[in-house]
């Protein structure tokens, strides 16, 4: 079976269970034994495929269980929640992740032809089903690690090659919006490039609707669709998973790390942060300080 191979490849270079950051620019190699808490973090845009095992992602209000079957792609950057849900130490769960570089997805859309139906995908996470050539040129591009004097020059080829065939298969609307800027995808990314950049400050719909190009109830219809949340509850996901990074890294207390992401209630924010973390801040550093390392990647 395609998926063994590719499962097999992707042990050889994750012996041990967590992220492995590949010298093949882009590529990521995520192992787990066992499956796990759920895990916070912001998702790139990214072409992510199970080889094996399988996981559940939470978007907002959305929820998506995906394994072997599917291959997803994430088109913006986006808060997510996810969780290995099948994993043992004999069968691991093993994703491939390339992240997307929109430079080479436009340079790729203008040469590849149209889609026949023109119409362009609203979620910013996506399933689709699995083609065996899309495993083919993962498998192949994932074994080059094993030929570094080749993986120069093969391995941009390969890269090239899966997302051609992305372009052109059923997640073809979702990788050219990426490519677009003008899209919808690329303008609600105008948006969410500002939120991560200043969400530390307050922000009105009508300046992220005009960044956008949109009017407000287009912007705010668009957003939910892209994201499943609404603006706040995205500003809102990015300040407290950043409090909790300045707790964990830099040991501050909870009302300075709530401050510093711009909470001015140390109350409000400790409510907030129980409600998504599942304890409060105290309760949560002290027990993720004692927690081995945790997969982060979808």
């Amino acid at each position: 079976m395609a998926h063994e191979e590719l499962a097999r490849q992707i042990a050889r270079y994750a012996e041990r269970d967590g992220i492995l950051d590949t010298p093949i620019a882009r590529l990521t190699l995520v192992r787990a034994g066992q499956g796990g808490e759920p895990v916070h973090m912001v998702q790139r845009p990214a072409l992510c495929i199970i080889a094996q095992g399988s996981k559940r992602v939470l978007l907002g209000d959305a929820v998506i269980d995906y394994g072997p079957a599917h291959y997803l792609v994430a088109s913006l950057d986006l808060p997510i929640t996810g969780a290995v849900t099948q994993a043992t130490p004999d069968a691991p769960y093993l994703c491939f992740c390339l992240y997307l570089d929109p430079a080479l997805l436009s340079e790729i859309a203008l040469a590849v032809p149209p889609l026949s139906t023109g119409a362009e995908e609203s979620g910013g996470m996506t399933l689709h089903p699995m083609r065996p050539e899309l495993i083919d040129a993962a498998t192949r591009l994932t074994a080059l690690l094993g030929d570094p004097k080749n993986a120069s020059l093969l391995a941009p080829l390969i890269e090239r090659e899966l997302l051609v065939r992305l372009m052109t298969g059923p997640s073809g609307g979702v990788l050219r919006a990426i490519a677009n800027g003008e899209s919808r995808t690329g303008q609600i990314a105008r948006a969410l490039a500002w939120l991560k950049t200043h969400f530390r400050e307050p922000f009105s719909g009508v300046h992220l609707a005009a960044l956008s190009g949109m009017s407000l109830s287009s912007f705010h219809d668009h957003f939910r669709r892209a994201t499943a949340m609404t603006p706040l509850q995205y500003q809102k996901q990015l300040r407290l998973q950043e409090a909790r990074a300045l707790m964990l890294a830099d040991r501050l207390d909870a009302a300075e790390a709530g401050f510093r992401v711009g909470y001015d209630s140390p109350s409000q924010f400790s409510r907030e942060y129980r409600r998504l973390f599942g304890a409060p801040p105290l309760r949560d550093i002290s027990r993720l300080r004692t927690t081995p390392h945790m997969v982060m990647a979808i």
